[in-house]
């Protein structure tokens, strides 16, 4: 094991220790270096990580001056330790430990790993990773939705045919119960109560819809039980996601585990986007994942519960932003993501 954490006396200003640089340098460039410049730039990060862009030029021991960017993540115990039950803060670390990258493809992949240190009392950990230089959030197109959609797919179609022995047995991963622990936590809470309420401003069809949805739950939850599992990421939104020229890269792997056909779907579809494209995206979306699907599973779209997911997930979300907006427009907003969802259930009949 590494001692990075516990070498205080070579841990730098920045969190890290040089040589950690110089030698996930070394096995992304293929060259020993003998001296390496570095800025480091703070960036947004993921749910539970602290990410770094380190950038400049590692000079090799012949005097060939290579210009560099890589990623450093670091990870704590403390930095949501558990979800559902699961050592959630050090996910990712033992995912890119494992033989998961060997089931990519180049169309559909994480970043690399250059370099993956645990700390000796197994408290904290440090990643080094390839820094994709993509289209990401609210740059994404439509089109490039789609194909995030179908990639993810075929990646997850492929995953279900032939799911890898060291995947089955992967103790870390989220449980299928996901959606459910993500929706139950809202019963009885104060969005639960003002939706029944007096106080309650939205019109009366969308706090119907939350209400029958509450009452539709158990059959709702049985249907969405007879879909295949797959493996998800469980954190599927557009911040995550990248397009680049040579395919489709995802990041932020710490919430990453089993749930049903379409889960990450209806993430990417309703999940802090521009409302105005959130129609479209259903649309388009939905058809492209069930095309990369079907690459590999016998699956039909008469097997949809996006819809269903979508309102179970985000419904009570979209409840709050309506009851809690500091602006008339962010309550507008809300309001509108609720009645595009009730809208597609009138057009399914539902």
């Amino acid at each position: 094991m590494s001692e990075f954490i516990n070498k205080q006396i070579n841990i730098n200003e920045h969190g890290f220790n040089p040589e950690n640089l110089r030698e996930a340098l070394h096995k992304m460039l293929g060259e020993r270096f003998r001296r390496v410049s570095y800025q480091v730039t703070q960036l947004h990060g993921g749910t539970v990580g602290d990410v770094k862009l380190i950038a400049g030029i590692a000079e090799t021991e012949d005097g060939n001056p290579l210009p560099y960017k890589i990623v450093m993540k670091t990870n704590k115990f403390g930095r949501c330790s558990v979800d559902h039950g699961f050592m959630r803060w050090r996910r990712e670390y033992d995912l890119y430990k494992s033989d998961l990258g060997s089931v990519f493809t180049d169309e559909f992949r994480w970043p690399v790993c250059y370099l993956a240190e645990m700390s000796r009392d197994e408290t904290s950990w440090q990643l080094w990773l390839e820094y994709i230089d993509g289209v990401s959030g609210s740059d994404l197109t439509v089109s490039m939705y789609e194909q995030a959609a179908y990639e993810l797919g075929r990646f997850q179609g492929r995953i279900n045919a032939d799911t890898p022995v060291f995947l089955r047995e992967f103790k870390n991963l989220t449980s299928k119960d996901f959606l459910w622990l993500e929706y139950s936590q809202y019963m009885g809470g104060d969005r639960h109560k003002w939706i029944r309420s007096g106080d309650c401003t939205l019109p009366e069809h969308l706090r119907r819809m939350i209400i029958n949805m509450d009452d539709s739950a158990e059959p709702w939850f049985e249907k969405i039980g007879r879909l295949p599992v797959v493996f998800c990421h469980q954190d599927f939104w557009n911040t995550n996601i990248f397009v680049t020229e040579a395919g489709v890269r995802l990041i932020d792997w710490d919430t990453t585990g089993w749930g049903w056909l379409g889960e990450d779907i209806a993430a990417l579809i309703a999940d802090d986007i521009e409302i105005t494209h959130m129609d479209e995206y259903y649309r388009k979306c939905i058809p492209a994942y069930y095309r990369g699907v079907s690459e590999y599973m016998d699956v039909s779209e008469g097997e949809n519960r996006v819809r269903e997911m979508i309102l179970l997930r985000f419904g009570y979300r979209f409840v709050g932003g309506c009851m809690n907006a500091e602006t008339d427009d962010e309550k507008e907003m809300c309001k509108n993501a609720l009645q595009i969802i009730y809208d597609w259930g009138e057009s399914n009949g539902s």
